[in-house]
């Protein structure tokens, strides 16, 4: 969530006259931005290995992330199964806007599932009419 934050800009509207910790400035009225997908990649914060994955360094946002992607994957997987369709060891481009997404897409191949093969999808795959492709 540090290197591809789902909100990668965000801003607040000042609502009296304030100054920050640095000194400067800010008027009742003025909009401060800033942008997460930059700043967890700034190597003057992590270091020399800013642009590496380490688990420690996650935002204090990331258990109530983690408990939406659980309640979206559930009701996702609750109906549907699917492949993911990219190359091994492909490293998907993101496009940066207010919420981080994949460029293009994530190509998948989604399958409906039925009741009476639900709880015995993992030990075979029947014929499934394909959704999405």
């Amino acid at each position: 969530m540090r290197l591809y934050p789902p909100v990668a800009v965000d801003s607040v509207a000042c609502i009296e006259d304030d100054t920050l910790p640095d000194g400067t400035f800010v008027g009742k009225g003025s909009f401060v931005s800033y942008l997460a997908n930059s700043m967890g990649r700034m190597e003057s914060i992590w270091g020399d290995d800013c642009g590496e994955y380490k688990p420690e360094r996650m935002c204090l946002g990331k258990e109530m992330a983690y408990i939406q992607m659980k309640c979206i994957a559930a009701s996702v997987l609750k109906k549907f199964s699917f492949d993911v369709l990219v190359e091994e060891g492909k490293v998907p481009q993101h496009v940066l806007s207010l919420t981080m997404r994949m460029k293009g897409g994530l190509p998948a191949c989604l399958y409906e599932l039925r009741k009476e093969w639900v709880f015995e999808f993992y030990e075979k795959k029947p014929e499934v009419k394909v959704i999405y492709h």
